[in-house]
């Protein structure tokens, strides 16, 4: 009777620690499987990629222009989802102008940045709707597919530049850019309102609201990188009939011989003026 028990108890043991080894190997396991999945607080997320600046030549005389305008608006929200910063400019050319329709938004310093692209990138002349992104690619501006896709291609370009820009007040932005290089390049401040519609009364558009994001108010030459360098502090000159809450301050770096933009940097302005 002794003996049966002792071969008993030493047989419900071994059944018991196989059964504990069994369990601690399912722990171990999930346990595993819950780190690969779950990551760790503060531990890195995407990378990031490089901003984007993305130039729509367009005006509110021009009847194939509507779809590109309304393109430029969900680029930077669409494109956020893929951790890509796109800082969108809509310049409104003024050549639209003597074809019955005035475009409040327009500019003739606007008309020539776009011939000086045509220069830059070899083309016939201007046209619009045209989306140039960093200066180097351009193409009808309400081809949607081409945009995402040139804009992810150039996101994943090397940053060598870097572009700190923040308002310290009501009147100023600071500007500081750093570069490792000795590029000539121009340094430019362009101001850009959101949510801004114009109800058509003549021209193609006659009849349209038409609506725009990132239109280009005011556009100025800072200066010039010097020794890779750039600092300064700008005050802004608000006009009365710019809506604050939907201002932006963009900073970009262009090249003065090939006009690849080298750098960008956007701020919203409203955030800072309360």
């Amino acid at each position: 009777m002794k003996v049966f028990l002792q071969q008993n108890s030493h047989t419900l043991f071994g059944r018991f620690s196989l059964v504990v080894r069994l369990a601690l190997a399912v722990c171990f396991v999930f346990f595993c499987a819950a780190l690969a999945i779950v990551k760790p607080a503060g531990s890195p997320g995407p990378e990031p990629h490089r901003a984007v600046l993305v130039e729509l030549f367009t005006s509110e005389g021009c009847s194939s222009c509507p779809p590109a305008d309304e393109l430029l608006g969900h680029l930077r929200q669409d494109l956020a989802a893929q951790h890509i910063e796109v800082i969108p400019l809509g310049f409104h050319v003024d050549y639209w102008n003597s074809l019955g329709w005035k475009d409040r938004f327009s500019s003739a310093d606007f008309s020539h940045r776009q011939e000086q692209y045509a220069r830059w990138l070899h083309l016939e002349g201007p046209y619009t709707p045209q989306l140039v992104v960093n200066g180097e690619r351009e193409f009808v501006g309400s081809n949607a597919g081409r945009a995402r896709s040139t804009i992810a291609e150039a996101a994943g370009g090397e940053q060598r530049m870097q572009i700190k820009a923040s308002i310290s007040n009501a009147d100023k932005l600071n500007i500081e850019i750093t570069s490792p290089g000795t590029e000539t390049s121009n340094v430019f401040l362009a101001v850009t309102e959101d949510n801004l519609a114009t109800k058509v009364g003549a021209g193609e558009n006659n009849g349209r609201v038409l609506r725009h994001a990132a239109v280009v108010r005011q556009l100025q030459q800072l200066g010039e990188l010097q020794h890779g360098k750039f600092q300064a502090g700008i005050p802004f000159n608000f006009q009365k009939d710019w809506k604050r809450d939907d201002l932006r301050a963009v900073v970009f770096v262009q090249d003065r011989s090939s006009g690849r933009v080298q750098a960008a940097a956007s701020v919203p302005v409203v955030d800072h003026l309360r």
